[in-house]
């Protein structure tokens, strides 16, 4: 039975593979959190709020509403959640009091920035320890100011326009987030391409979540993948997942595809709703408003491990297409002590991560709920 859930979930994966794993990762986190908390009354509560909308289905959302940016909400043509019009008409009211902005002093921050943290990886920081990378817009923040919102003591018609159906769409994809590691920690380089702390050295310069980085697949990868190299980012949002199952052949039609593909999400959402993670529980006195920055905290260490197990490569700090200086170069894998190639590694730590983000959403959902005021 394993092996063919397994088997399933690779073709679930291969055949989503043009959405990105971003969409398919978050919704494996919110469809987990929708079987922790079936036939509850904060699963109820929750379909309420969101019209109906499951928590898969509001954990992409916040990447969806990107597509807005370009030409606007309002444009012509432009998709809309017609058939939900309350939260159509409170995500359009969330995009415009957080529109794309690429400036870092605007009063109204880019509705981008809530997706990530940037903690440098030097000298074993945690959240706390520094400023650089960090803002009051980040993840860890905006997490919390959702769950404020949630508990009632932020006022839905706040200046950020984050009613309590629009923090569940935030958490709902927040959470997901802050388990990838390449969105909370990131290796900042100075201007002759050395790792440095920009706290005690500054400047420093990051790689945008190692989106700026190229990193060349071992000829194994290589292999696994059929691409030469992929974006850092672009791997542990595209191809961990994939990775961290049996390779499969591709003979299959697209019907028997579409099939295998809903068969696998249920079997996989399933099994890791049902098996209770390592490690996933809060101190009991830990405040909710302080749950993102232990998670925070719980993934710096792999943060850091998916780049010691790298070697970057003629990093040197250039202009992007928006005039911000940032480091950009070449990674490729090294041998490890352990012998564990990098994309094993990776898919290991995506499949803990999954499962863990999972059964957090879900509590954290449950408490902020039943604590609400109103």
């Amino acid at each position: 039975m394993k092996e063919t859930l397994l088997a399933l979930l690779v073709v679930f994966l291969l055949a989503a593979r043009g959405e990105a794993y971003g969409p398919n990762g978050h919704r494996i986190v919110g469809a987990i959190a929708d079987e922790r908390l079936a036939n509850s009354e904060t699963g109820r509560k929750i379909r309420s709020l969101l019209e109906g909308f499951s928590l898969e289905k509001a954990a992409v959302i916040p990447d969806e509403i990107k597509g807005w940016d370009k030409k606007g909400v309002d444009a012509e043509g432009m998709f809309r959640y017609k058939s939900r019009p309350k939260m159509d008409a409170q995500l359009a009211a969330f995009w415009r009091a957080n529109p794309p902005t690429d400036d870092k002093d605007s009063e109204a921050p880019n509705h981008h920035w809530f997706h990530y943290t940037d903690v440098p990886l030097e000298g074993g920081q945690r959240y706390a320890d520094g400023k650089a990378g960090r803002s009051k817009w980040d993840i860890v923040q905006m997490i919390s100011y959702c769950v404020r919102v949630l508990q009632g003591e932020e006022p839905e018609d706040n200046p950020r326009k984050i009613t309590k159906p629009i923090a569940i769409v935030l958490l709902a994809h927040m959470v997901g987030d802050i388990h990838q590691p390449l969105h909370v920690g990131a290796q900042f380089f100075d201007r002759e391409g050395h790792p440095v702390d920009p706290d005690k050295n500054p400047p420093g310069f990051d790689h945008h979540g190692g989106n700026t980085i190229i990193f060349r697949h071992s000829p194994e990868l290589r292999e696994r993948t059929g691409q030469r190299q992929t974006n850092l980012h672009g791997f542990w949002d595209n191809l961990a997942v994939a990775l961290s199952l049996p390779k499969l052949t591709k003979q299959m039609d697209r019907e028997e595809k579409r099939e295998l593909t809903r068969h696998a999400r249920w079997e996989l959402v399933k099994r890791f709703s049902t098996e209770e993670p390592e490690n996933w529980r809060m101190p009991p006195e830990l405040p909710l408003t302080e749950y993102a920055e232990a998670w925070a905290n719980d993934i710096m260490p792999l943060a850091r491990e998916a780049h010691e197990r790298l070697e970057f490569i003629d990093v040197e700090v250039k202009l992007d297409h928006r005039d911000r200086e940032l480091a950009h170069g070449f990674a490729e894998e090294k041998k490890t002590a352990d012998g564990i190639p990098y994309g094993d590694w990776a898919a290991g730590v995506v499949r803990e991560q999954l499962h863990r983000g999972g059964w957090r959403l879900a509590d954290l959902l449950e408490k902020a709920l039943a604590e609400s005021q109103n």
